[in-house]
């Protein structure tokens, strides 16, 4: 009898340890969006997508004509695997070299 409680006792505690790990591993993925790839990007809101230009580009003009940029290229196919920071560079770089001309 001492043994199955010996055996259980470990299977719970394992069981917990494993249990643990697993939500300290999805809680680490919820990380910000400026880090992320388009598929991320897509599914969210509106003003965590201002936030995060904002965040990279470190300006407040063209906010959104930036989102409205990542949106279009976030629609493109085979996009979703793009990340977020690249996407907006590209369209920071677009956006100045449009006002230069």
């Amino acid at each position: 009898m001492n043994n199955i409680k010996k055996i259980v006792k470990v299977i719970i505690g394992i069981a917990v340890l494993v249990l643990a790990v697993a939500v300290f591993f999805f809680a680490m993925q919820s990380g910000d969006l400026e880090n992320a790839n388009l598929k991320k990007w897509r599914s969210s809101d509106v003003d965590r997508r201002i936030a995060a230009v904002q965040i990279l580009t470190a300006s407040d003009s063209d906010l959104d004509l930036l989102v409205q940029c990542v949106d279009k290229m976030a629609a493109l196919p085979d996009s979703s695997d793009f990340a977020v920071r690249d996407a907006v560079a590209l369209c920071y770089t677009g956006v100045q070299v449009n006002k230069n001309n």
